[in-house]
């Protein structure tokens, strides 16, 4: 079984995006994880989807 790319998890203050590729965190700190961000990084983590997301709470946190 292979190791997942991206993954939540959690630090203090929320959760932030692990990428184990690039062994650094991607993306912005979350107070709470959405729930289909969770749902996209548990499934198949396409970089493409999850930008979208991130996308779009960034914007919300506006």
């Amino acid at each position: 079984m292979s190791k997942r790319r991206y993954v939540a998890r959690g630090v203090p203050g929320g959760y932030r995006i692990w990428d184990n590729k690039g062994r650094r965190w991607w993306g912005d700190l979350y107070e709470l994880c959405p729930d289909d961000l969770l749902t996209e990084l548990n499934s198949l983590a396409d970089p493409d989807r999850i930008s979208t997301l991130l996308k779009r709470y960034r914007a919300l946190k506006r």
